[in-house]
């Protein structure tokens, strides 16, 4: 089999603009059910509400997919990896100014959030209002896995290294046998994850606050970046042991149905309680197998296996909007949904569900518009055109880098 060139191994895979959509409904719903009550109420609805957090896990596998996948190629191909400094660069471009609008508009113009102090202003500005308990304020409550999200990228150059290596020659052994690094990526995360519950379940560290820090959720970017691996491995044929994969993505229906399957399972109380208290460290691991496991079924047959009419639906002009918008949509539902009951009047925790989420989708669904050609799409092109590249092959090698956003 010839290997096929850079440009088709990270070729944008549109299709996953949709899944990150999905992600963003289903956080919008948790938000809904928590806001008119649900969550804690009737037994079938508010479990279903309280479970839909599960878009945070199909964000976090889909930012470790995307954003490995240039590391996993370089490494694959023995060409230079992309440059701190640009990805960086770009990263802060695409995330950090949409952001930083969404925080002065929550500070200042929600009424509960008045007046916000410094410390306030520096928390969020900075994106470390996950550090202490009780710093997320109104409107930006949401934000807690934005602060995940950035702490992963910040150490993920690092992360290539350790788990990669430095880029090397490309081995002359045959394909099948070159290492690829899924296994040792998944086999860290794991350990990472499962010994920082451990620390939770012997008291060391507190299920209120470092259930929000990273290493909580290195399974779930582990995962997403052991899929890249195994799918530049795919793409550059030498991932025979990964075919299973693609087969996988040949059948959607199958995948997704034990997907909802495996979110039924997580509706019971083996994941804890539906309301803010704490959950046991048992608990919170179970969330966190169940929710990876359907994060990555989702994303499976959407990333893998042959163009299909599935994918057709998902790489749809409206599916591609909306996932360029659906950052938007996360940063400002929750302020929408705050402002829906001041504007209405209505008391906390009350309210129709299905109304109150129409308004909310909508609502974000604007100023997810107004913020991406205003404030987003202006910065990713200043952020793409500087600093200048500096050789072809280096900008093939950060092509996917570009178009990742979460």
């Amino acid at each position: 089999m010839s290997a096929p060139i850079p440009d088709q191994v990270l070729r944008r895979l549109p299709a996953l603009d949709a899944v990150r959509v999905i992600g963003a409904l289903a956080v919008v719903g948790h938000h809904v059910g928590f806001a008119t009550g649900r969550n804690t109420g009737d037994a079938a609805v508010g479990a279903w509400l309280s479970r839909l957090d599960v878009g945070v896990a199909v964000f976090f596998v889909l930012s470790g997919f995307l954003l490995f996948r240039p590391y996993a190629h370089a490494r694959a191909t023995g060409q230079r990896p992309p440059a701190t400094g640009r990805y960086l660069w770009r990263r802060a471009a695409r995330i950090l100014p949409a952001y930083w609008v969404a925080v002065v508009v929550c500070l200042l113009v929600l009424p509960q959030n008045r007046p916000a102090s410094t410390g306030d202003w520096l928390r969020h500005l900075t994106l470390t209002q996950i550090y202490q308990h009780g710093q997320l304020r109104h409107g930006l409550s949401q934000t807690w896995s934005l602060a995940t999200e950035v702490t992963f990228y910040l150490l993920l150059p690092v992360l290539a290294i350790l788990l990669l290596g430095r880029r090397r020659p490309v081995p002359t052994t045959p394909t099948s046998a070159r290492p690829d690094g899924v296994l040792r990526i998944a086999l860290a995360a794991t350990a990472v994850t499962g010994g920082w519950v451990a620390l939770m379940g012997l008291g060391v560290l507190s299920l209120g606050l470092h259930t929000m820090w990273l290493p909580s959720y290195a399974g779930w970017f582990g995962a997403g970046m052991a899929l890249a691996g195994a799918h530049v491995a795919l793409r550059t044929g030498r991932g025979e042991r990964w075919r299973w994969l693609d087969d996988l993505g040949r059948a959607p229906l199958a995948c997704w149905t034990i997907a909802l399957g495996t979110l039924a399972v997580a509706t019971t109380p083996v994941t804890g309680p539906r309301d803010l208290a704490e959950p046991t460290a048992g608990q919170f691991a179970t969330k966190l197998v169940l929710y990876l496991v359907v994060a990555v079924l989702l994303l499976v047959p959407v990333a893998f296996g042959p163009q299909t009419r599935t994918k057709g639906v998902f790489d749809s002009v409206v599916g591609r909007w909306l996932g360029r918008v659906s950052y938007g949509l996360f940063l400002w539902h929750p302020f929408v949904l705050e402002g829906i009951y001041l504007v209405d009047g209505r008391p906390e925790f009350t309210g129709d569900p299905l109304g109150t989420f129409a308004l909310t989708v909508v609502g974000g669904l604007v100023l997810a518009a107004v913020s991406y050609y205003a404030v987003e799409r202006p910065f990713q092109r200043w952020g793409g055109r500087w600093p200048r590249r500096r050789s072809t092959s280096e900008s093939q090698s950060r092509v996917a880098v570009a178009t990742a956003a979460s």
